[in-house]
């Protein structure tokens, strides 16, 4: 097989919002038939509010092993580990799902495993390929990626009226819950947190074909959309 068919049949999958939804997770992995060639980006929150946090981890940290994983620092990433160092977050974070995601190791930060604090410390600001842009929040306008503030990576709600800063390449994000349970999709921005943990779905995209996987965290649910019919 030569180096550009070889090229062609990588593919990046990209995993919205997870928040300790790991039955649904685990349904989506499950379908998406990765291969060793293929790279998977979490755009950050894969942890709270759902029950599962710690599984949730246990299946990345298995995916690990089978093809590259790209983790996004998420909101909820970023406050975990702060608490857990003994910062000021920790009120904050257990009020908004840490209280789950600490209860699915046992109750105690000494519960949580060193790989699961390691993945989590390896939490990318933001992630590009050669036609993509990943962050798990927004992005400053006219602002270039190395000079993003924290607070607009990890905390600022979309507006709808964003633009991609490389007209070549599209932002793919996620915190901002879509209630309808599908993707948002702008002019070369679509944003993937379709608030799996609040009933409804779980949900990957496939970068090359457009197509959206997704999974329902209750009734295990599972359908195929096509972007295009977003």
């Amino acid at each position: 097989m030569d180096e550009r068919a070889e090229q062609s049949e990588k593919k990046t999958f990209v995993i919205g919002d997870i928040h300790g939804c790991d039955i649904a997770l685990d349904i989506l992995l499950n379908r998406m038939d990765v291969t060793q060639q293929d790279t998977v980006v979490l755009l950050g929150d894969v942890v709270d509010r759902g029950p599962g946090s710690k599984e949730v981890i246990d299946l990345l940290l298995n995916l690990k092993k089978f093809c590259k994983v790209v983790l996004i620092m998420g909101n909820h990433e970023e406050m975990m580990l702060d608490s857990m160092r003994g910062g000021a977050s920790e009120g904050l974070w257990l009020q908004h799902g840490g209280q789950e995601a600490l209860e699915s190791y046992g109750g105690s930060y000494s519960d949580i495993p060193f790989e699961h604090v390691a993945f989590l410390e390896s939490g990318k600001d933001y992630w590009e390929n050669e036609t993509e842009i990943f962050v798990h929040a927004n992005l400053q306008p006219e602002v270039p990626l190395d000079y993003q503030e924290r607070e607009w990576l990890r905390w600022t709600r979309l507006t709808g009226f964003e633009q991609s800063p490389n007209p070549d390449k599209r932002v793919l994000c996620g915190h901002t819950p879509q209630p309808n349970g599908l993707p948002l999709v702008l002019d070369n921005w679509i944003c993937l947190d379709t608030w799996a943990y609040n009933g409804f779905y779980l949900t990957c995209l496939e970068t090359t074909t457009n197509m959206i996987y997704q999974a329902h965290q209750e009734t295990q649910d599972f359908r195929y959309i096509r972007l295009e019919d977003i």
